[in-house]
């Protein structure tokens, strides 16, 4: 208790150099032997004493300026009395400039490398361990200098967008910055480009140890998988024949491994020194379980030294950053990237702004590695104003957990929003409608889904739903409506049984074909042949509406396409986002929501704070579930939550709750502590002001006890919605987003402009706009290359994409069967020589029954059966491949039937002249 300032400042210091593996000595009692690293108190130098000189195996290597904790803020003021200190000559020895140098005050500690280019101090939660300066100086060159031995990077394999995050990220560890954000969109490959410069730091820059940090198990296991897939460009070996890859699923983490996978849950555990289970790992970190004690701060732990990874990488990092998880990131000595598609201004603020790459979903449609979107809105009556039931009516009661019914009459009017629809009323109707209207326009949206028996199949959706219960409802009426049987809609939530196997089999195989999920789809999980997704839900936060947005984003080959759903004719280039509520239209924010733990039970929270958790999330989310709670309550259930909890409304306590931690609040009280003690010391005036925020927090807890808790989960528990059989709900609106037919206009410019632009110097161009429109030169080749040539040019004017687009806008015929009938379509519309577009197969068919009306002419029926069997042949010939020639006739279909010699034998002379005239006239 006598202790000055700095006495105290040393105690800590002596604690922290223990625990990190040093044994600390005084000058007089000094034993360099009695292990591998000494810390030595006021050991002199020619420039007087230093306070602690680090010695490993006998040999001085770094030294410790240690200050007093009111000198925290102005630790690198003192980094010039550091270095003078290292720089001298200790009693007794002919040393070197010292190079390890560290400025601490016991509770915060800055730490220089001298010997790497631009030394600059970083801070440390703890001190290095001896062992790694042993290393350290085994390698001759930090880590730091041997960025600069990375070779350029061989980009074979990478795309433009990966080979300019790995560059700028190996530039910015070459400027020794300590965070480093990639933003890349979803689908374009961020793992694949993790692992890529992972590979490089490990075999160029010689770096220990990497932490691929995630925020769920399941991308965890993803992530391994990918890993274990890897295969470099210049070796033909798998990442893991090369290093050792481990993912952490206890509290054993072995030390010969060069990468490991792991939670930040399972980091914060091990930290704590505590076990885990693995349940705690399946939700995102803002849904882990609260524990029913305040969240403590991590602790050293000698078995995972601050210096034990050189890099953390971390997955998904706009959720992995803040709050309770942020210590984790702040207690390892290693530079930190972040990897995400949706970043936020706090996500901004937390790499410093160092964007090495941002690489946006807009650009990754342009560049084909992503497929845009197009918005189709339903709009119903109910959905957007709600409506009333009146007094006198018999309505279904329904509890939410058991979904059991009771049949009662109303005894007064229930008035109803469409904020409280699925929640307080649900209205069969209004789904009913919505599904329906999604059926019946299904076809609007994906005209070419018709299989060979002329029946249309359901692309791969997913229904976003407000609550379990909610999907509930959605599934019984999805089956009903499309009068199909259970397999055809599942749902996947955290609460449906084995989501996993169901989730694996609406990727991989042709049932369900419509699955509905609340948030376990929302982000972070691929599914590669989804192609529509149906909102039935809003969504206030703008990250989260994109990541939802980015299950749909991925391509996906068409052969893979075809393995689940068999009608598809072209590869995936689009995907369609069903708006039923309104959710592209309504306001978004980048804030994060009041409630930090959407996923933690009401009981749990509750105990938590009766026990005297006293923590901001765990405050601030039973404040919203509180209020939510307030606009269920009855009247007279208000009146018994009240007198339970001292004449406190719901409101009122909720009001407490969230006051308890304002920041305006929290700065009066600090603004009262000044002026009521101007001239007591910063650190009595802090603990006074924390007395007082201790007590704000504990007026608001301290009405929580077990009985209230438990009328609070009783009243949730036992809470009815009411199923709204008596209003039906119509259809007001069903059709493309106004925007969706601004974008599609601008694509048909640009399209437009393209071919007019390029009419004069590209062949195929210059055929079409030739007069008289002659295709007697046009091949099957130059619309080939054409087509790559637009594709490779601007892949969102895809031939099929464009056609897509003309669909929105104006009439056509037909469905081309694929990019090149497309394409000579489009080339004819936009050349003007059709009115409509038409499908080039139509147009074909047309010009030869013209052909054939025309050779007939004054005869009946000129050719025999055999020889139109042959000109049909021919005709869809053109019609697939623009041109014919007599080379073709060696090939399939016509090989099979005869080839060149039968048509000769068909026709004789007239063979070439038939051919010629063919291709001129069905083209026309």
């Amino acid at each position: 208790m006598n202790q000055t300032p700095e006495q105290m400042a040393r105690d800590n210091i002596d604690r922290q150099l223990s625990a990190s593996g040093w044994i600390v000595q005084s000058r007089k009692q000094m034993n360099l032997n009695a292990g591998l690293g000494i810390a030595v108190r006021e050991y002199r130098t020619d420039a007087g004493p230093a306070d602690y000189v680090l010695f490993v195996d006998v040999k001085p290597v770094g030294i410790i300026e240690a200050k007093r904790e009111e000198e925290g803020v102005r630790l690198t003021a003192h980094e010039d009395q550091s270095k003078f200190y290292a720089d001298s000559k200790l009693k007794y020895l002919n040393n070197d400039p010292l190079p390890f140098v560290y400025e601490s005050t016991g509770q915060i500690t800055r730490f220089t490398d001298y010997s790497d280019p631009k030394p600059r101090s970083r801070p440390e939660y703890a001190f290095h361990r001896p062992e790694t300066f042993r290393e350290w100086f085994k390698r001759g060159k930090s880590l730091r200098r041997r960025f600069f031995d990375i070779p350029d990077l061989q980009t074979n394999g990478l795309r433009d967008c990966q080979i300019t995050a790995i560059r700028n990220l190996e530039e910015s560890f070459r400027g020794n910055q300590p965070k480093a954000l990639i933003q890349m969109a979803t689908g374009s490959g961020k793992t694949y480009t993790a692992i890529t410069f992972i590979y490089r730091l490990l075999k160029y820059a010689k770096a220990k140890r990497v932490l691929f940090l995630v925020d769920t198990k399941n991308l965890g296991e993803q992530a391994e998988q990918e890993f274990m897939a890897y295969m470099p460009n210049d070796d033909n070996r798998k990442f893991t024949e090369l290093y050792g890859v481990h993912r952490l699923k206890s509290s054993f983490v072995p030390t010969d491994n060069q990468v490991y996978i792991g939670t930040i849950q399972r980091l914060y555990a091990l930290l704590k020194n505590e076990e885990l289970d693995e349940t705690a790992e399946e939700a995102n970190p803002n849904e882990v379980k609260w524990e029913k004690r305040e969240p403590v701060p991590v602790g050293y732990n000698e078995k995972l030294p601050i210096e034990f990874f050189d890099f953390v990488v971390i997955d998904e990092c706009h959720r992995s950053i803040y709050n309770l998880w942020k210590q984790v990131l702040e207690y390892f000595d290693a530079f930190l990237i972040g990897l995400t598609a949706t970043p936020d201004n706090r996500t901004f603020g937390f790499f410093n702004k160092n964007i090495v790459s941002e690489y946006t979903h807009e650009q990754a449609v342009f560049d084909g590695v992503n497929v845009g979107s197009d918005v189709y809105l339903i709009e119903t009556e109910i959905t957007q104003k709600g409506a009333t039931i009146w007094k006198g009516q018999y309505v279904d009661h329904r509890e939410t957990l058991s979904r059991k019914k009771r049949w009662e009459q109303l005894d007064e009017d229930v008035v109803y929003s469409r904020i409280e629809l699925d929640n307080k009323v649900v209205n069969p109707n209004q789904i009913r409608t919505i599904i329906r209207a999604f059926k019946e326009h299904l076809p609007e949206m994906f005209p070419d889904r018709y299989n060979e028996q002329n029946e249309f199949e359901i692309p791969k959706t997913l229904i976003f739903a407000k609550t379990d219960s909610h999907a509930d409802d959605i599934i019984q009426i999805v089956r009903e409506e499309f009068g199909e049987e259970n397999r055809f809609c599942k749902k996947i939530t955290c609460k449906s049984d084995d989501p996993k196997s169901t989730l694996a089999q609406f990727r991989n195989d042709y049932y369900p074909r419509i699955a509905v999920t609340v948030d376990m789809i929302a982000t972070g999980t691929d599914v590669k042949p989804l192609e529509c997704l149906v909102f039935m839900r809003d969504v206030k936060s703008r990250n989260y509406f994109e990541q939802m947005k980015g299950r749909g984003t991925r391509i996906i080959f068409l052969d893979d396409l075809r393995k689940v759903s068999p009608s598809a004719r072209t590869t995936k280039d689009h995907f369609v986002i069903v708006d039923a509520v309104g959710v592209t239209k309504s306001l978004k924010t980048d804030s994060r929501p009041m409630e930090k733990k959407p996923g933690v039970p009401l009981k749990d929270l509750l105990a938590a704070i009766t026990v005297g958790a006293r923590d901001e999330a765990l405050f601030t989310t039973l404040a919203s579930r509180l209020n939510r709670l307030e606009k269920q309550f009855t009247d007279k259930e208000k009146a018994a939550f009240a007198e339970k909890a001292n004449g406190r409304t719901l409101n009122q306590v909720a009001k407490e709750l969230l006051n308890a931690f304002n920041p305006d609040t929290l700065e009066d009280l600090r603004l009262k502590v000044e002026l009521e003690n101007p001239g007591a010391a910063p650190i009595e005036k802090e603990e006074k002001f924390k007395a007082l925020a201790a007590a704000l927090q504990h007026q608001a807890a301290s009405i929580f006890n077990g009985e209230l808790n438990a009328y609070i989960e009783n009243v949730r528990k036992v809470h009815e919605q009411i199923i709204d059989l008596v209003n039906p709900d119509e259809l007001t609106g069903a059709g493309w987003d106004k925007d969706n037919k601004d974008r599609a206009g601008e694509i048909m410019k640009t399209f437009a402009d393209w071919i007019i632009r390029h009419k004069d110097e590209i062949t195929a161009l210059q055929i079409f706009y030739g007069q008289p429109f002659k295709r007697l030169d046009l091949t099957y080749k130059m619309i080939k290359d054409l087509a790559e040539t637009i594709i490779a040019d601007k892949p969102v004017l895809a031939p099929l994409n464009v056609w897509r687009v003309y669909q929105q806008l104006e009439s056509v015929n037909g469905q081309p069967k694929n990019e090149l009938m497309a394409l000579v379509a489009l080339i004819r519309k936009v050349a003007g020589i059709d009115a409509t577009l038409t499908d080039y197969d139509r147009t074909v068919n047309r010009n030869f029954q013209k052909w054939i009306l025309k050779k007939n002419a004054g005869q009946h029926n000129r050719f025999t059966e055999e020889q139109m069997h042959w000109l049909r042949m021919l005709k869809d010939h053109i019609a697939a491949s623009v041109h014919v020639d007599s080379d073709d006739l060696d090939y399939t279909p016509f090989d099979a039937q005869g080839g060149k010699g039968k048509m000769w034998q068909l026709f004789g002379d007239e063979m070439n002249s038939i051919i010629d005239e063919m291709n001129e006239a069905l083209a026309a």
